[in-house]
Parts: C-alpha cells; structure tokens; sequence
C-alpha cells in the first residue's frame, strides 16, 4: 500500500431510557471446567473455520471443515433452479466471483460444538468439534444466511436470514427455533445487550447494485435498525438512522449501518455505514448522532463507489474492554487503526490488505482483524496501534469470533 498519513415507538422516552439503563456489566456464559480459549476464524470461501491461540502469539491450532455436507448440498441445489439462481448469484455478487461457505461462527458453552451460518447453502449447522460431524442443520428463510450473534449466556444463537428480511433464534444445542421476527431490507449485524434482554439488529439494504451515487441512495431499500425483546422477539424499537443522519446534517451519508459496537455501559453505539470511510457515535439515550469520525482515503483506492465490494468502505469495528479505544478495518483503505474514544484521534495506519472484521483479544490487549485480502489475521496493540503479529489461515477470512474448545482438543479427522 502506498504510504500516506492519517491527517418508532411513541412512547420513544421511555423505551430510550429503558435500552440506556443497561447495567455495565452483565453475566457471561461460564466456561465448563477443561476448556481452553480460542479464536475462530471464517475462511469463507475456503469452507474452512482456522482455531487459533486467543491471545499472545496467535499460532493456529488447528482446522475444521464447515462443509462436510457439501456433495448433499450441491445436489439439492442443482436440482431445484430457483436455489442453482440463488447460489449463481451469491456467487457472483456478494462473493465476488466464490462460494461463501462460512459467514460466522460460536462455540457452545460447554466447547464440544460450533455453530456456523452458510451463506450459500442458506443454514446454519452445528459441527461435533471432536468429530467433525454435523449435529444438526437448520434452513434459514430465503436464499441467503448471514452475521450471527450469540445470547450472553451462550444458549441460543440468532441469524440473519438476509433475502427473507427475517432474523431466526435457536436454541445452539439443538438447532430448534426459539423465534422469530421481521426486520428491514437485507439484515445483517446483530447484537444482545450484556444483560441479554433486548436484541438489536441492523438491515442494510441491496448492497449489489450499481447505484452507488447518494442520490441514488433511497433506491437501496428499507434500512433501519430494530431492536426486540429477547424473550419474546416482539419489537420495542425501531430506529431509522435516515431521520437521524438528516438531523445531523448528514444527508449525502447512506443510512445503512454495518458493523458496531456497543460502549461497556451501552449507552453510546458506534458504527459503520456504506460507503464511509470513518465511523460514527449514536447515543441511545437522546436518540441523536453526536459525533462523526472521518477516517483517512487511500490514494490508491478508486473513488469509484461501483468498485467496493457490497458498497463497504470501512467494514470491521470494535472496542476494548475498558472502552478507551476503537479498532477500525478501513477495508477498501487497506488498513488498520486503532481510535482514542475520548478524542477520537487515530493512531498509526497499520497496512492490512481488505480486512474485513476486528475483534479484541481474550486477554483484551490486542484488536484482531482479519486481512482477507492476505488470508491472515493480524494483532495491534491497543496500547500503541502498532502490529504485533500476523498469522496464515484459510482464504477470504472474514469473522473473527472468540470461542472455546477442549482443553487438549485437536482437528478432527479429514474427511
């Protein structure tokens, strides 16, 4: 990379106070006893999950295939032509000319199973870690399964059915459906509250059209946060970003909210939305977008909006646990960057070929992305924004999730 230099709910109140009185900390499913921490990586067009090291030096430990069905699958679908279109066109639109095979993935608590969502085949399974069988498989509604979220305490696993504008909720040990409810165009992003009470899930909208000008922007469908109980799955809030953006003088921005993250005491959210390069801070009390973070271009990335990939600019953003900092995937940009939450002032632009999702570390000291241009991951240091390690996996990684296994687990067998 060249180098270059950072330079509606009426009764609104009261459901704003009730989300923003989210208490700071909230329980977490408890490891069982003989697990050990791990990451998981996506490689989506690979079919493969990488499990590396949580923290350190991040050395792979070994991998599993997500597609062990895959012969099955391939039959199903070149015998019924609306699915063969469907595949066809995930094919060539959202996966850039490749199958996506994992979007996703969480462990269960007690770390024998993962759980993964497969775009192209349009499900979700649970995969036996120790054997790498599939426990059970669920269909999503539609053509397409996408980003996945996972309840606080590890029970149940909520998908988003990205053609059927729908997010489905299962139980994680046997795939039932718990629930489920309508959302906006395309969702995509989802997240519980600490306290998991509440599940908010963001819609995109078509991001495979070429009308990609801003004035072409209300042509990309109906984008909008909703938020619903997590007991009941019936909505408590929905917020249209296109009314807030407009309120902050923002009118040429695309409301479509990508990636986010929550402050620990979830009173403020920060996100991504098409096209933008830099993030903004949405305070869930006061309803109001209260600051815009302009991150540095490229000069080597075209400004022709056609040329990003699903209309991301940035695409990956997370906070460490203390809440002092933000790392941010600046995708199109090739770089990394961690952010000072307080001043919002970014540190070193750390080069990272498209990557596609940040995390944090288990120790919390590192922010992880995943370079999907490189198929690596890659650690910077939340302390100096500076790189740590880099480490190999499969291709196209995209999801980063943090996860456990057997303490002496090992790759299942191949095959």
């Amino acid at each position: 990379m060249p180098a270059f230099r950072p330079g509606h709910l009426c009764s609104m109140a009261a459901a704003l106070a009730l989300l923003a009185a989210a208490p700071a900390s909230a329980a977490t499913a408890d490891p069982s006893p003989g697990l050990r921490e791990v990451l998981f990586v996506g490689n989506n067009w690979d079919g493969t999950a990488d499990v590396i090291e949580s923290s350190g030096d991040f050395a792979r430990i070994g991998r599993i295939n997500v597609v062990p069905d895959k012969a099955q699958r391939m039959a199903e679908i070149n015998a019924d032509p609306v699915r063969w279109i469907y595949f066809q066109a995930i094919r060539n639109s959202v996966g850039e000319g490749h199958d996506q095979f994992v979007d996703d993935m969480y462990s269960t608590p007690d770390g024998k199973s993962v759980v993964v969502s497969r775009p192209s085949f349009a499900d979700v399974v649970s995969l036996d870690l120790a054997t790498g069988k599939i426990n059970w498989r669920f269909p999503v509604a539609g053509y397409r399964s996408d980003h996945m979220a996972v309840s606080p305490d590890g029970t149940r696993v909520a998908v988003s059915a990205s053609t059927a504008n729908k997010v489905h909720v299962l139980d994680i040990g046997t795939g039932k459906e718990l629930g489920s409810f309508a959302t906006g165009d395309k969702p995509h992003e989802n997240i519980f509250t600490k306290d998991g009470k509440y599940l908010w899930n963001m819609s995109i909208g078509d991001v495979n059209t070429a009308l990609d000008d801003p004035g072409w922007d209300w042509t990309k469908g109906d984008r909008h946060i909703t938020v619903v109980d997590a007991d009941t799955y019936r909505q408590v809030r929905v917020v249209d970003m296109r009314q807030r953006l407009d309120a902050a003088g923002l009118k040429d921005f695309s409301d479509a909210v990508r990636p986010a993250v929550f402050s620990p005491d979830e009173s403020k959210l920060y996100f991504q939305v098409s096209f933008f390069n830099g993030f903004l801070e949405y305070d869930v009390a006061t309803d109001r977008i209260i600051r815009v973070k302009t991150l540095p271009k490229n000069p080597a990335t075209s400004e022709d909006r056609t040329t990003w990939v699903n209309d991301s600019r940035h695409h990956g953003i997370s906070m460490n646990p203390s809440g002092t900092k933000l790392c941010v995937a600046g995708t199109m940009d090739d770089y990394a960057t961690v952010v000072d939450r307080a001043t919002l002032q970014e540190g070193p632009l750390v080069a990272a070929s498209k990557p596609y999702w940040a995390t944090v570390s288990g120790d919390g000291k590192d922010c992880v992305v995943s370079e999907s241009g490189a198929d690596r991951v890659t650690a910077i240091d939340f302390a100096t924004g500076r790189k740590t390690v880099s480490v190999p996996v499969g291709d196209h990684p995209q999801r980063v999730r943090l996860g456990h296994v057997a303490a002496d687990w090992t790759s299942p067998p191949a095959g």
